[in-house]
């Protein structure tokens, strides 16, 4: 049998335990070993990865278009560099089964990861049943090999737009209970940003549900009064940082100018 070694058993323990609901765990999704480490130096209590922005480091669109040797490596780098406990956005698992998935995961020293119910190339909703069983496999194999993990099963009906309003909040609704029926500890339904809507998921889902932060429309204060456990950001921090202070940065320099003066 693989087992985590005793500090990574505690982070994931660690991690499982900050999300709470009206008390929700920040995660400024970082990219690499050096956001990474900003993370840490702010004070937040675990680092999170967003696939689109660790893509674009490694030179790849997001999607699962990243070679999964490249990101685990990514992954692995990340937590060498922070003492804090790592989650990874890692999309719907490149097509790993579930015991080389959690085997290999484990193997980074991550503690936590997103698995998505859409298909990333696509963007097609998977079949509930098809997914449940999936979560279902990652958290037998899990426990088979004495591997604890924290599982965040992100559900797509918003982001994908499958359906009308009242029909995916209802789609949202079920997958989330079954999710978690199915072993995964946290809720990513991903898209929702209205308040009711988040009020209703908080209420209807028996566990943690992770929230994106957006264009902060929704402060953590409100979120937490919604009943939020998890606030993210995704890659929206990364292309913030990018567009604003990088194109500055190289444009000073393309026209003579002391960019460090910026």
């Amino acid at each position: 049998m693989t087992e985590l070694p005793r500090p990574a058993q505690e982070k994931a323990a660690t991690l499982r335990k900050a999300h709470v609901a009206g008390d929700p765990l920040v995660l400024p999704n970082a990219w690499d070993a050096a956001s990474a480490r900003m993370v840490e130096a702010a004070g937040f209590a675990a680092v999170a990865t967003s696939s689109a922005a660790t893509a674009a480091i490694l030179g790849y669109a997001d999607g699962e278009a990243t070679p999964v040797e490249e990101v685990l490596a990514a992954t692995a780098r990340i937590v060498r560099a922070v003492s804090l406990p790592v989650t990874v956005d890692f999309e719907r698992g490149y097509g790993l089964a579930p015991a080389e998935l959690v085997e290999r995961f484990a193997a980074t020293g991550a503690v936590g990861l997103n698995l998505e119910d859409s298909d990333p190339p696509t963007g097609a909703m998977i079949d509930v049943g098809e997914q449940i069983d999936f979560l279902a496999a990652v958290r037998g194999a899990a426990v088979s090999l004495g591997v604890d993990l924290v599982v965040n099963a992100r559900t797509d009906s918003f982001v994908r737009r499958a359906g009308s309003p009242e029909e995916q909040l209802a789609a949202t609704l079920d997958r989330g209970v079954r999710y978690l029926a199915a072993g995964a500890d946290c809720v990513y339904p991903i898209g929702a940003g209205d308040p009711e809507v988040i009020g209703a998921l908080a209420k209807g889902i028996p566990g943690p549900i992770n929230v994106a932060y957006g264009q902060g429309k929704l402060s953590r204060a409100e979120l937490a009064g919604l009943g939020v456990a998890r606030v993210s950001f995704g890659p929206a921090l990364q292309r913030h940082l990018y567009d604003r202070h990088g194109s500055a940065l190289f444009s000073a320099v393309a026209s003579g100018e002391n960019p460090f003066l910026l």
